[in-house]
């Protein structure tokens, strides 16, 4: 990754991320049209692998694997757990919805980096991680009963997923047993095999190749499995744990502007009102941010 100053880089890595695996969630549920959910998860893993295996031979890193234990943990997780859960999540439920579930990704890791790394969160990381409960309340709207119950605790789980790969990855980095590029494209490797076993042991209908399945491919293995995972995985080295999964909020509020654009998903007033309050959450975390630098 290019050298850039702490925030400046940050932001800008932030930002494509936003753009890359907001609009992904689109292209994910229109890919279902043409092919099952796990074969499309392990075509999409097994060409980011191949992008980012190409990168790490480019930039002239070795290509021997970090320590297998913690390694596998964070495949199995990261890769394996989160894309096969939302991708599944994705057959019965709107691509808006689905990501903003995924989401719940940030509360689970302030639990896990509190007990895994020792990273009490802040007064601020506390206050922003209040206002973003509220607005997932507002999503869930669970006072008028759990309507697709089945999708909404597979986009949860697979937020529990990504969260567990976040803080075992920040781990990892902190004890120097991985760089960025090594973790990401080994942790695809470890995900995408365990994806292939599943796609071979479900019964899925078959691929309906065609130019429309060939760019939702391209565009999730090079851009949202490959390019987006190592700018991830750069966000998690450079932040503390907290405020990276905080901040990757603005990705499912652009998901559902997307949704609502393109699959016409239009939000409810619930629903808006729980995107305010995501906004909020955000604006705190930037607050805390640009004083902590004044400082």
């Amino acid at each position: 990754m290019p050298r850039l100053p702490a925030s400046r880089g940050a932001l800008a890595a932030l930002a494509v991320l936003s753009l890359i695996w907001s609009y992904n969630w689109v292209v994910m549920k229109q890919a279902l049209a043409w092919t099952g959910p796990f074969e499309f998860a392990a075509w999409r893993a097994a060409l980011g692998t191949l992008m980012l295996f190409a990168l790490l031979r480019w930039r002239g890193h070795a290509l021997a694997p970090p320590r297998w234990q913690p390694l596998l943990l964070v495949g199995l997780a990261q890769t394996l757990g989160f894309q096969a859960l939302v991708q599944w999540a994705l057959v019965d439920g709107g691509a808006g919805r689905t990501a903003l579930l995924a989401y719940t990704m940030p509360f689970w890791v302030v639990l896990l980096a509190w007990w895994l790394l020792r990273d009490r969160p802040s007064r601020w990381q506390w206050a922003s991680l209040a206002l973003a409960f509220a607005g997932l309340l507002f999503l869930l709207e669970p006072w008028a009963g759990m309507g697709g119950s089945k999708s909404t605790l597979l986009a949860i789980g697979g937020g529990l997923c990504w969260a567990v790969g976040t803080v075992l990855s920040k781990r990892m980095f902190q004890r120097g047993e991985a760089g960025v590029l090594q973790l990401s494209a080994w942790q695809m490797a470890v995900g995408t095999v365990g994806l292939v076993l599943v796609a071979i042991a479900v019964d899925e209908r078959p691929m309906e190749w065609n130019g429309g399945l060939v760019l939702a491919l391209a565009y999730n293995g090079v851009l949202a499995s490959g390019l987006a995972w190592l700018l991830w995985g750069w966000l998690v080295d450079h932040l503390p744990a907290q405020v990276a999964g905080v901040s990757s909020l603005v990705i499912p509020i652009l998901g559902v502007l997307f949704a609502w654009w393109i699959l016409h998903e239009a939000p409810s007033g619930a629903e808006w009102t729980g995107i305010a309050l995501l906004v909020a959450a955000l604006a705190v975390v930037g607050r805390r941010k640009r004083m902590t630098n004044v400082t």
